[in-house]
């Protein structure tokens, strides 16, 4: 340990020692730099700081909690922390012991671009926008962020980690009488540029396939999942029952089925630390991370564990241990992979006689996520008819469950794609799904 953030979690756990029969401390330095258009035009510029310490300590065999953004009364962490511990819960598990990591330490000589660099790139994608419809509201934002995580216990741990994240986001409103139409696309990015030109292709190729408007009925239908689509709804879904939380809890439909083939022998669902813009060595707890099948050839092999609910499960942390910001850590996964599958998504839209394609939804559905049930409102989709795309469909919803829908998969993309740092999956159409209209 050498800097001044080392200096403060080395008197952390020196404070805490004599007290508990265990130490815990974790740092977190962010900032964060959003600029956003709003209506066409620059509305704000206004750059977040965060910096501060959260302290586990384990007195009693109780686990005590605090945390703080004032690193100048160390003294008074630790008193709040042990004081917690009187009331706090049995300590089922042991901090992390023997392990040190620097994960990015070596920085790509990568500079961030300035905020007046990214005025002009707004600007121009503002511009590109109204080249297709000068009618068209757009909305551009950017975040720049840069984040350093520490991590020591009193068990020999000191875990570093630090890194550089820049956002793109851009979107665009088209009012028509009545019809509303919100189309979008955004890129999430470590360490170098977004790809500005596919964000802005994307949101032009939304409008121009939203152009006309088209109708389908009620029913079972093909339907095909974009990458993005997949992702909020799909991804969402086995992010929550393959959570060692909701298995313990009995509140996983897969805490059963360990073992046994519940998908389509083409599903491989797995997590790649390794990969993407969250990419990291170990988790918010010290834990070493690692690349894990849950899901191989259909069946379920695993699920994801942080310490706190691995040992109630009588197992062993998975590395999936996360904070958001100075809280305690809860299980979650660095990232959702799909093993792409042997067509494009242009060929995919081609095999349709008639369906339809989900891009975006409204919000997180109606969705009983520990049934592995989804309802969702379209946000955008379109209708296809005979192979190709007709128009866009509004007041639609689909609807049914991760099993039935495996059971139904009819081919998966050959092109799996980022969405948003957190998922890397191709586009997934399956032979039918429920389909309800609203006519008229």
């Amino acid at each position: 340990m050498s800097d001044l953030t080392d200096s403060i979690l080395a008197q952390l756990l020196t404070l805490a020692k004599p007290r508990s029969q265990s130490a815990e401390v974790y740092f977190l330095s962010s900032q964060s730099t959003p600029i956003d258009f709003e209506n066409n035009r620059l509305k704000s510029l206004q750059t977040k700081a965060v910096k501060g310490v959260a302290l586990r300590v384990i007195c009693n065999g109780r686990l005590g909690f605090a945390s703080s953004t004032d690193l100048t009364r160390l003294e008074e962490i630790v008193d709040a922390a042990i004081q917690t511990a009187e009331i706090g819960s049995p300590a089922e598990f042991e901090f992390a012991s023997n392990f040190h990591s620097w994960d990015g330490n070596d920085r790509s000589l990568y500079t961030p671009p300035s905020t007046q660099d990214l005025v002009e790139v707004g600007e121009t994608l503002i511009r590109a926008v109204h080249d297709y419809n000068s009618d068209v509201l757009v909305d551009v934002g950017f975040r720049v962020g840069s984040g350093t995580v520490k991590l020591a216990t009193s068990e020999d741990v000191y875990t570093e980690r630090s890194n550089q994240t820049l956002s793109a986001t851009l979107s665009g409103n088209l009012v028509r009488g009545e019809d509303f139409l919100e189309v979008y696309s955004y890129d999430v990015v470590r360490d170098q540029a977004p790809d500005y030109d596919r964000i802005l292709n994307e949101v032009l190729q939304k409008f121009r396939r939203a152009e006309r408007n088209a109708t389908i009925r009620s029913g079972s239908f093909p339907v095909l999942f974009t990458p993005r689509a997949v992702s909020s709804v799909i991804g969402r879904l086995f992010d929550t029952v393959l959570s060692g939380q909701a298995v313990v809890q009995n509140a996983s439909p897969l805490a059963d089925k360990l073992g046994q083939t519940a998908f389509d022998p083409r599903l491989t669902l797995f997590e790649d630390p390794s990969l993407g813009v969250s990419s990291c060595t170990f988790d918010d707890e010290g834990t070493p991370t690692s690349r894990k099948a849950y899901i191989d050839h259909g069946t379920v092999m695993g699920f994801y564990w942080d310490r706190r609910w691995a040992a109630r499960a009588g197992r062993e942390s998975t590395g999936n241990g996360f904070r958001g910001g100075l809280s305690r850590p809860g299980p979650d996964m660095v990232n959702l992979c799909i093993a792409p599958g042997g067509a494009s998504t242009a060929e995919l839209i081609a095999s349709m006689d008639e369906g339809l394609i989900v891009e975006s939804v409204l919000g997180a559905g109606q969705s009983n996520q520990l049934a592995g049930e989804f309802s969702v409102n379209l946000a955008l989709g379109y209708k296809v008819e005979k192979g190709e795309i007709v128009g866009r469909v509004k007041d639609t919803m689909v609807a049914g469950n991760i099993f039935e829908a495996f059971q139904n998969l009819q081919e998966l993309g050959d092109t799996p794609e980022w969405v948003g740092g957190g998922s890397y999956v191709p586009s997934l159409l399956f032979s039918q799904l429920g389909v309800a209209a609203k006519q008229g």
